[in-house]
């Protein structure tokens, strides 16, 4: 992933939803693009006259995001066909070219898999590096995690109030004695991504910083720094059981590496090395392998245990920074720059199998639901796929709005997704719930 300052902070206005000029008036702000404000519209400050939007105003016509379109000089569907017309791509590998037409599934779009609930404006979802957006986190239907400036926060879906577990713009340090844990911690930590599962919270710097959180004690329970290399940042980390039940993590480095993290021990238990920095993994359902894509057009599959490849992932055009695997362990996704998302068999990779197409953006996330009927493909900015799996893939449910994307997730039971988007006046957590089709049960009476 980019590491340079000075190109990151000028996507700043490829990246800006006030990109459509005056026309929006003044209920658009420029935003800082790339890194949060300490001191801007922080989570503790949080403007009590903001208001949610419900499902039951969703359906008398209001906003989902609260945008009082009829009090701008521009409408919802021609500031859409600004967006569309205007939003840029970014590249790491310039004229790479895109997957042609033909190669890509002409999906049937309409489907209807989760209706809007809610959105919160509550709580704003921050991104500080515009390529990573793994930001937000379900553990239920009520219960998900998500970053807001400096701040770690739970947002309980019940009673509507987010709570801070971890602010990590002061000194943060453990309160557990583990070996190969700092006990001096950190200070102003710039939290790039975030894991969360069961009690596991994980967050990864800028600088290399792993800070780790059972959501059961108090306090941090592990600090360390997977390297003190000048491009150090963690750009993923994922949280899983091994074979025998211990808890583990894996994260994906800037300086080329992958680390798996034994928790019951806390310590480091594999390192595996590469030729270019990773910037997502995901392991097989078996835990047997281990997708790997990252700065570099191939991606590849390697054995989780020795870290010998099994095999090259060809295709793709840029650099890749989302993975997911379906949970049958058979086939799984990986999202690119090149503004696909690509699924893969494991028993013949020679190939993908299916080409999915974005409208504006790279594919920044990518998540299948536990049951592995829907998967969600996120852009960098204002559309979420969901895709109809046992369909082939050929039918999707689109979700549209306005402002970056700071994550997705599906809560374990796939009962609710959430949407975490960035925007200055228009942050907030979308909460969709899913569509049950109980006419075949309607039918037995």
């Amino acid at each position: 992933m980019s590491h340079n300052h000075e190109e990151v902070e000028e996507m700043t206005d490829d990246y800006d939803m006030g990109e459509a000029g005056d026309e929006t008036g003044d209920e658009y702000h420029e935003r800082e693009g790339r890194e949060s404000d300490s001191d801007d519209d922080e989570f503790s400050h949080s403007n009590s006259k903001v208001t949610d939007t419900s499902s039951a105003q969703a359906r008398k016509g209001k906003d989902i995001q609260g945008i009082p379109w009829e009090r701008l000089s521009i409408s919802r569907e021609k500031y859409r066909q600004t967006r569309l017309e205007q939003y840029k791509n970014y590249e790491n590998i310039p004229d790479s070219g895109e997957a042609s037409e033909k190669e890509c599934k002409a999906t049937q779009k309409g489907g209807v898999y989760y209706e809007f609930w809610q959105n919160t404006r509550s709580v704003k979802s921050t991104i500080l590096h515009f390529q990573l957006r793994n930001l937000v986190w379900a553990t239920s239907k009520h219960d998900v995690y998500l970053m807001s400036h400096f701040s770690v926060l739970h947002w309980s879906a019940l009673t509507g109030q987010p709570k801070e577990l971890v602010n990590v713009q002061g000194h943060v340090a453990p309160r557990e004695k583990h070996p190969g844990s700092l006990a001096e911690g950190f200070s102003q930590t710039q939290v790039s991504t975030l894991a969360v599962r069961d009690n596991l919270l994980v967050a990864g710097g800028f600088q290399g910083e792993l800070i780790c959180k059972h959501l059961d004690r108090e306090g941090v329970s592990f600090c360390c720094r997977t390297t003190y290399d000048d491009n150090a940042i963690t750009n993923a980390v994922e949280i899983y059981n091994s074979s025998s039940g211990a808890v583990h993590f894996i994260a994906s480095n800037n300086d080329c590496g992958v680390r798996d993290y034994d928790m019951e021990r806390f310590q480091l238990s594999k390192h595996f090395r590469f030729q270019w920095p990773v910037n997502h993994t995901s392991l097989s359902p078996d835990g047997k392998l281990l997708i790997i894509v990252g700065d570099d057009p191939e991606g590849m599959v390697i054995d989780a245990n020795s870290g010998k490849v099994v095999h090259k992932l060809h295709s793709h055009l840029d650099y890749s920074f989302a993975s997911a695997w379906h949970p049958n362990g058979l086939t799984f996704a990986t999202g690119n720059q090149d503004k696909t998302c690509r699924v893969w068999d494991i028993r013949n990779l020679s190939k993908s199998t299916d080409v999915l197409r974005g409208n504006i953006g790279a594919i920044r996330s990518v998540r299948f639901t536990s049951d592995g009927q829907f998967m969600a493909m996120a852009e960098p900015a204002d559309f979420v796929h969901v895709f109809d799996v046992q369909s082939g893939y050929n039918k999707c449910q689109e979700l549209d709005f306005f402002g970056e994307i700071s994550g997705v997730s599906f809560s374990p039971d796939t009962e609710a997704l959430f949407v975490g988007v960035w925007d200055r006046t228009y942050g907030s957590l979308l909460q969709y719930r899913r569509v049950h089709n109980f006419a075949y049960h309607d039918s037995l009476f």
